[in-house]
């Protein structure tokens, strides 16, 4: 079979096809964009990076693709007919990512505007702050797609800057380098946004993620119909919840291991004329431990860990330092108090998740009920049939 190089656009080519073995045609026909290399049959003529053309076992045209020659992931789907592949297709997906941002009336000057596969634009991440933009492109075909996304992104959102944060680890996954230079403007090194009323000083160049947390604004909303008393606010990072929830509570007291997040927090507590958090630099593991000693009790707890299984190798590790911390909480809480407990650990599931918290209340001897459960904020949505 000889490759396809085959010109569809003012600057996007197809180049080279990719033929299933059956099991990946299952797969692509079931709606997911992944194929692994083990399903694959035949590569013809693909550069890395590349759009590819996509077809089954019998020939037939499945759709196209960003090829990787270095990902398990070989390939992932971008269409699933024979639409050209241009500017004017790209331009069409991200004008329907950001149009259903605008729909959904985000109150915060920092939000997500591309969420990779949910938004049809597979292993690309782009987040707003203000007036400027910060992208991760993490596969070699969203790499070598920038220099056409990047004009079409600011012609779109009027940007005046855009930073690409490409350090994530998962890069070396597809053969990329990680690195972090601006792509277009200028980009400072923090930017002010604002969410649910609360000022923050973002760090778009060296702050964890794209710079905020920005999956758990929605949750720090629904957290303040249960705050109240005294709180401690575990893993602050740069203290999103206990900023949140501060007009909720008598006190509070924010921890986290980072001596830079710690000085964040009470910068941004200080912008925002909040007096009654206190930011500590301490181990969450050891700190829990101490404070139960000392006999200290709190009326609302929030645990926002980083994620404890990066695979599944982890899991059973991950699993248990969900149900020490929750354990420890657990027995901080005064009675009626509310525990916000959180895992972005996309290994361990739902009900792993939520088999920990009831081991830790059964441990603790105290009856837990749950009232309400929720998943990332709106900006994050999750397309169905595609758990990852």
């Amino acid at each position: 079979m000889s490759g396809a190089v085959r010109a569809v656009g003012n600057n996007t080519t197809v180049i080279g096809m990719v033929v299933l073995k059956p099991r990946g045609e299952d797969r692509v026909r079931g709606g997911h964009p992944w194929v692994y290399r083990s399903d694959i049959a035949e590569v013809t003529g693909a550069e890395p990076g590349a759009v590819v053309q996509v077809r089954g076992a019998r020939q037939r045209v499945l759709g196209h693709a960003l090829f990787s020659d270095q990902s398990q992931i070989t390939i992932r789907m971008i269409s699933r007919d024979e639409t050209p592949i241009d500017e004017a297709f790209w331009r069409a997906r991200l004008s329907t990512a950001i149009r259903f941002r605008d729909t959904l009336q985000v109150n915060a000057t920092a939000f997500r505007l591309v969420h990779g596969e949910a938004d049809l634009l597979p292993s690309l991440i782009v987040d707003r702050y203000a007036d400027y933009l910060v992208i991760q492109t993490l596969s070699q075909g969203m790499d070598r797609l920038a220099p056409t996304l990047v004009p079409l992104l600011v012609e779109l959102t009027g940007a005046t800057g855009v930073l690409a944060r490409n350090d994530p680890k998962v890069r070396r996954l597809e053969g990329l380098e990680q690195t972090v230079e601006v792509l277009h403007g200028d980009v400072p090194a923090t930017i002010d946004v604002h969410e649910l009323g609360v000022r923050y000083s973002v760090d778009p160049w060296h702050g964890q993620k794209t710079g905020l947390f920005l999956d758990q604004r929605e949750n720090r909303e629904a957290a303040a119909r249960y705050a109240h008393g005294r709180l401690l606010d575990c893993f602050s990072y740069n203290g999103g919840f206990g900023l949140a929830l501060a007009a909720k509570c008598a006190s509070v007291e924010a921890l986290d291991v980072s001596a830079d997040a710690v000085a964040r927090i009470a910068e941004n507590a200080a912008a925002n004329g909040i007096t009654n958090l206190t930011a500590r630099e301490a181990n969450v593991f050891d700190e829990l431990r101490h404070l139960e000693r000392d006999g200290s009790r709190f009326d609302t707890i929030v645990l926002d860990p980083p994620a404890f299984a990066k695979n599944k190798a982890s899991i059973p590790n991950a699993l248990a330092g969900y149900k020490e911390i929750n354990l420890r909480a657990l027995r901080l809480l005064n009675p009626g108090g509310y525990l916000i407990t959180c895992s972005c650990s996309y290994n361990v599931d739902e009900a792993m998740f939520a088999e920990a918290v009831f081991a830790a209340s059964s441990d603790a001897h105290i009856p837990v009920t749950v009232v309400e459960k929720r998943m990332q904020g709106r900006d994050h949505p999750v397309l169905l049939g595609v758990p990852e």
